[in-house]
């Protein structure tokens, strides 16, 4: 593999491709840890410490790479994008006219990345307003007496927000770069970037606090997670496809055989991301008035990712958005229609209605079993480590190795090797897999 790697680099269109990325992916960490003007920063570090990694600050440190409780220029990241794109995508069952877009090819697909922009300028302008209000009030850390902004004025919070917003925009454009000139799509290498710039902070605060007999039992379980993970991700179904033969003039078309794969997971990571953002919605609402009752109740079910509650909410929202996501993004009836329009035909199904129906029989039962697959990939991390009884009842452990991280981690790597592959074996070079 290495010797492989060695050639990628030998070759120099792909080597310019690399280290193009890993260019973009360098400035995308310095503007990740360069503080947003107007933030004390050593009032922060000592807020961030005595927050640690437990509830929501576990999770927003995760997904920011440690941007966000720092509040540094890049603090929103790729979220806002992230965020955005899936409101786009659920909006095609509802708007027509984004619908017809998507349909349209390339030109449609523009239209719908431009309001995918617009979209997330706007929803990283409400977060960092959000963000920089909870900073001013003294909300953003409950439990730290110190001021983390050097001073509340008006002035100070509008430039927080502009910048904060700002880098936003920045890392968008950071990732349709990559994607455009690099390898691997953009926007996934960033948030994979954030994630895996968390993980050697996490794995030593266990070797510290629980010492090298759990921190190898971590470990073991995180290989097999993702080990896992890696076998079910490449696993699919395959319904075979026979194309009539037709005479179009003098020539004649079809003959051939080949598939649909239906993957298992074929909703990938977005019902996960999906429960974990309505989860901790409540979380960060009940951070505005903690003496409520209401907020009281989320504190006391939500907080904690052994709870019952929390176990049961996690789970049915998992495999509700799977099968949401993929009835979006996957219409039996459409694919139905194409088949018949090219003369193909699924053997020993007859055309028309019936493949439909067939169609989305076979792929309700695989997203059955993608949904449980997502669910318990995010829950057993959990429930393992809560065996171990650390301190803070498994919840660091748990945003380092739950199913949101680690599916991010292991599918972009995969991705991105396959993408490194192809390109690789167009060259006439042994790829990465024998």
């Amino acid at each position: 593999m290495l010797r492989v790697f060695a050639q990628a680099f030998r070759t120099p269109d792909l080597r310019t491709k690399l280290l193009f990325t890993l260019g973009i992916i360098a400035i995308f960490r310095v503007g990740s840890v360069l503080p947003t003007p107007g933030v004390d920063v050593p009032a922060v570090r000592t807020c961030v410490d005595l927050a640690g990694n437990e509830g929501i600050y576990g999770m927003l440190n995760l997904f920011s790479g440690g941007a966000m409780l720092q509040l540094a220029v890049f603090a929103l990241g790729i979220i806002p994008y992230i965020t955005a794109s899936i409101i786009l995508q659920l909006l095609t069952v509802v708007i027509p006219r984004i619908e017809a877009l998507r349909k349209e090819g390339a030109s449609g697909q523009a239209q719908i990345t431009q309001y995918t922009r617009y979209l997330t300028i706007g929803l990283a302008l409400l977060q960092s307003t959000t963000i920089v209000t909870l900073a001013r009030r003294g909300q953003f850390f409950p439990n730290c007496p110190e001021e983390v902004l050097q001073d509340d004025s008006l002035t100070t919070a509008a430039i927080m927000i502009i910048v904060m917003t700002a880098g936003t925009g920045v890392v968008m454009w950071l990732g349709e770069l990559v994607t455009d000139r690099g390898v691997g799509n953009g926007m996934s290498l960033l948030i994979f970037t954030q994630i895996v710039a968390s993980v050697p902070s996490m794995f030593w605060s266990i070797q510290t606090s629980r010492g090298w007999g759990v921190f190898g039992l971590v470990v073991v379980v995180a290989l097999i997670v993702v080990a896992l993970i890696v076998f079910v991700e490449q696993a699919q179904r395959r319904i075979p496809v026979q194309y009539a033969k037709r005479m179009v003039g003098r020539r004649m078309y079809g003959g051939s055989a080949t598939y649909i794969p239906l993957k298992i997971n074929q909703a990938g990571v977005i019902p996960v991301i999906f429960a974990s953002s309505l989860l901790y919605i409540p979380l960060l609402a009940a951070q505005f008035n903690q003496t409520a009752g209401w907020a009281l109740w989320i504190q006391d079910n939500f907080t904690r990712g052994t709870h019952p509650a929390y176990i049961a909410a996690y789970f049915l929202l998992i495999v509700g958005f799977a099968f949401f996501y993929v009835s979006i993004t996957f219409n039996p009836k459409d694919i139905s229609d194409n088949m018949k329009r090219y003369g193909g035909f699924v053997p020993g199904i007859r055309a028309g209605r019936a493949t439909e129906e067939y169609l989305a029989y076979v792929l309700n039962r695989i997203t059955s079993a993608g949904a449980v697959y997502l669910a318990l990939v995010a829950l057993l991390p959990l429930l393992a480590f809560n065996v171990l009884n650390p301190s803070d009842g498994g919840q660091s452990f748990n945003n380092m190795f739950g199913g949101t991280s680690i599916l991010i981690m292991v599918g972009v790597g995969l991705q991105t090797v396959q993408q490194i592959e192809s390109q690789l074996q167009q060259r006439n070079y042994e790829g990465f897999l024998r």
